[in-house]
């Protein structure tokens, strides 16, 4: 069985690639792995084991219909990773965004026709989904998506869809909640956050912290996608949640507590534009149809990761210096 990854040295991507080595989807212990990464600021090969003899990498663009030509045949299914997804910089050059999340997810989609591979998972967010001031979505809610990530998400999901309808592609489709873990680049909130305050410098705390999300282990996560890729059905939508709703600013004051800091480096800053107030996913579809459930307590998972970060600083601080930030 051979399975390719697109943008499998990112964060969530090395994590399945890792989990798949080693051994953690049964049925799939002997799987060989393709690794497709364009290996961007946001990526690494650090995240991969790449000695393993099962892992074949390549460094390439997911936009490169000539390299997928290539590099596709002979391979059973698709878990596609591969984009960009910082909300912050999509603010500032959304153009990137719509190159690789929906440009990216056409070339991958129309290669796979081409060569006759029949299944392809297409990893998405809950924030194609836009706001929700009570209750939580489902799949059949509309796409609202508020910012040029989040559209350009929502544009990759549809593009998803018209290969399945079209084409009958066997594609399908996950949303998760915000995702935490190790190994999160340190410009997404909670790394921003542990480093920061690791290091005894002030966080930038968005308006007044109500802002509120959902967050899910990367593990977790992994594990729905596996699911989804071993047990869902064409043409469905999953989304993938992980139980535990807090404001920026709850998610603050616990932060603080593990890190041993105080309010006093607490900095609030302008809101960002178009900040949605709230995200919140019914994920009882794939619960009940496929036997999803989150292992991992955020209580759990949060001071885990607080001590990760802190036994590895050899993997953020250099990241921090290349960004400039502080």
């Amino acid at each position: 069985m051979k399975v390719l990854v697109t943008g499998g040295a990112g964060f969530i991507g090395s994590h399945y690639v890792r989990s798949m080595l080693a051994g953690a989807y049964p049925g799939y212990e002997d799987a060989e792995i393709t690794v497709l990464d364009k290996v961007t600021y946001a990526g690494s090969l650090d995240n991969l084991p790449t000695d393993d003899p099962r892992l074949f990498f390549v460094r390439g663009d997911v936009c490169d219909q000539d390299l997928l030509r290539l590099l596709l045949p002979g391979h059973d299914m698709v878990v596609h990773f591969a984009a960009e997804s910082h909300v912050d910089r999509s603010l500032q050059a959304a153009a990137a965004f719509v190159r690789t999340n929906v440009g990216g997810t056409q070339c991958l989609l129309e290669t796979c026709v081409e060569v006759g591979v029949r299944t392809v998972v297409h990893v998405s967010t809950d924030e194609v989904y836009g706001s929700i001031p009570t209750g939580s979505w489902d799949e059949n809610e509309p796409l609202l998506p508020n910012s040029p990530y989040a559209a350009s998400k929502a544009g990759s999901d549809l593009i998803a869809r018209a290969f399945w309808r079209t084409h009958g592609l066997d594609v399908r489709v996950t949303r998760c909640s915000n995702n935490y873990g190790p190994r999160q680049h340190p410009e997404k909130f909670l790394p921003r956050f542990i480093t920061n305050l690791l290091s005894g410098l002030p966080v930038p705390l968005y308006g007044d912290g109500r802002n509120s999300r959902e967050w899910l282990h990367v593990d977790d996560h992994c594990q729905a996608i596996q699911l989804v890729l071993t047990k869902g059905a064409a043409g469905e939508i999953y989304n993938v949640g992980g139980g535990t709703e807090l404001t920026n600013r709850e998610v603050t004051a616990r932060l603080l507590e593990l890190c041993g800091a105080d309010w006093d480096l607490v900095r609030h800053v302008e809101d960002r534009k178009g900040h949605d107030l709230r995200y919140s996913i019914d994920d009882s579809k794939i619960s009940r149809q496929l036997g999803y459930a989150p292992r991992w307590s955020f209580e759990e998972g949060l001071a885990d990761l607080v001590a990760w970060y802190r036994d590895h600083p050899g993997f953020w601080e250099p990241l921090r210096a290349l960004e400039g930030s502080a």
